[in-house]
């Protein structure tokens, strides 16, 4: 036991501040690692691969020459294979640093020139009009990340977002319904885009192909969706891989302008939420009172 003590007391008399850093740093980085694979397919392909290992090594145990030159020429592709295999992980990774790690100036600029909010109630109006109509939409929604590839696999548009392109455009009678619209700088880019389906285990099977679309273009990048279903009419917001359904219109409103502007406080945006379920009200009582003005018109008569 004192022998064990004195290494410990050497150990903490010969450990640097370099050192500590360096332990911390490979600690962030596992731990990171390991937050970014949870609930993913690389959880299991990370077990396939451990278990290749674990039958090198019981091959080298029990002299196995012909299973440890198989696996020993097989690791000269390993590189190539986690490239290959984690591609998804990989790619997901290296966009969660750059979205992380930001430049003081790049953030005052984007805080100075927003978009600003007059294209939220398009937005909201149109979902509202589909969902009663049960006509199917996705919106996707263009913020730090380019969203150039996608762009330019549609077709391409580049016109004033507004609440009657939207529901023009979703119209199943028209050439452009299938697909998702791209929104670049409170514009309609492009419209009829085709997005990558979500690879994550954990979604329901219950969503169809228009919500795992909307589901995967935010695990990509730091776009949102909004989506529309076409068989029950529920609005549905993504971001970050992850979908809050059944939502009315004054909750997506204020999602919108969340991440639209991050620099808000949760009070500002409660605050506008109340104001929109406010003013709906005030709009429900007033179709009410006109369509009893007419019932009671017609009766008359």
């Amino acid at each position: 036991m004192a022998e064990y003590w004195s290494q410990v007391v050497w150990f903490w008399h010969t450990l640097t501040l370099r050192d500590l850093l360096d332990v911390l740093l490979v600690s962030f980085l596992i731990y990171e690692l390991l937050r970014l694979v949870h609930g993913t397919r690389a959880v299991q392909m990370s077990v396939g691969m451990g278990l290749v290992a674990l039958l090198y090594q019981l091959s080298i145990w029990l002299g196995l020459t012909s299973v440890q030159w198989l696996l020993r020429n097989a690791v000269l592709y390993l590189g190539f294979a986690v490239i290959v295999l984690f591609q998804h992980e990989i790619r997901s990774a290296l966009m969660q640093l750059g979205k992380n790690i930001r430049l003081p100036m790049i953030r005052t600029r984007k805080r100075l020139n927003t978009f600003g909010d007059e294209w939220y109630d398009d937005v909201v109006m149109a979902a509202n009009t589909l969902s009663t109509e049960k006509i199917g939409a996705l919106m996707v929604f263009e913020r730090d990340i380019g969203l150039r590839n996608l762009i330019e696999g549609g077709i391409k548009i580049d016109a004033t977002l507004t609440y009657d392109l939207l529901v023009t455009i979703f119209n199943t009678h028209t050439p452009l319904h299938d697909g998702a619209v791209v929104v670049s700088n409170g514009r309609i880019a492009a419209a009829s885009c085709f997005l990558p389906l979500t690879q994550n285990p954990q979604v329901s099977r219950e969503l169809g192909t228009r919500h795992r679309s909307g589901i995967g273009v935010t695990e990509d990048t730091d776009a949102f969706a909004v989506i529309v279903s076409e068989e029950t009419g529920a609005i549905s917001f993504a971001l970050e891989g992850r979908l809050l359904r059944n939502l009315d219109g004054p909750r997506l409103r204020r999602l919108i302008q969340s991440a639209m502007e991050p620099w808000r406080t949760e009070a500002e945006t409660l605050a506008q939420e109340e104001e929109e379920r406010a003013r709906q009200r005030e709009l429900d009582e007033i179709i009410a009172s006109t369509k009893a003005s007419r019932r009671q018109a017609i009766a008359e008569e």
